[in-house]
């Protein structure tokens, strides 16, 4: 076993897809930039969800928008809808957890938020009853997907932004999913502050 050789080859299909998804994703992620900058000079708030790697990845988001991403600035309204335990295992056990998402969204929604669900497959059920809780209260929505998109490509209207990575595998999606994520905090920043900010 060469270790050496299957970590230099895990650089590279890195480098290469995201290299290979850039042309793809670059207007899909300059409109998410934009559709999030308005929610936040409306007042609004980005409420993030997903599973697994993707709720680790809307906590990350959520922390460099209320902190700082690379610039000093005040503090953005977001909230990672993944992190309240009492909340998650309550609705989990009492009605399914395909709803842990949805209530939340339901309850905390106001106008001018916006969605950002993240899902690798395209194809997480709280997450895709996350979106349909969304558009009911008529916010518009950021989807992170893979895969073709999966279930949730279907479910996304046109104010919507999507941001479907060209690949299959999971790594290598969560992988520009991360890279994405720090595309809408920057892109957030010079809207906000200014290019030279």
């Amino acid at each position: 076993m060469n270790l050496l050789a299957r970590i230099s080859r895990q650089f590279e299909e890195s480098a290469q897809t995201k290299l290979a998804a850039m042309e793809a994703l670059a207007a899909p992620i300059a409109q998410a930039v934009e559709m999030m900058t308005a929610c936040l000079l409306a007042g609004g708030k980005i409420m993030a969800c997903g599973n697994g790697g993707s709720a680790a990845d809307a906590q990350h988001f959520a922390a460099e928008l209320l902190n700082r991403f690379e610039k000093e600035r005040p503090p953005l309204a977001a909230i990672a809808l993944t992190t309240d335990t009492s909340t998650l295992t309550s609705i989990a056990n009492d009605y399914a957890f395909d709803q842990v998402f949805a209530k939340q969204v339901s309850a905390l929604a106001q106008p001018h938020d916006v969605l950002l669900a993240i899902s690798t497959s395209g194809n997480s059920p709280n997450v895709v009853e996350a979106i349909r809780a969304a558009h009911e209260r008529e916010l518009r929505v950021v989807a992170l997907t893979g895969r073709g998109g999966g279930a949730i490509g279907p479910l996304l209207a046109d104010p919507d932004a999507h941001v479907c990575v060209p690949s299959d595998r999971t790594a290598r999606i969560q992988e520009v999913h991360l890279l994405t994520l720090h595309c809408l905090c920057d892109g957030i920043d010079c809207l906000l502050l200014g290019e030279d900010a």
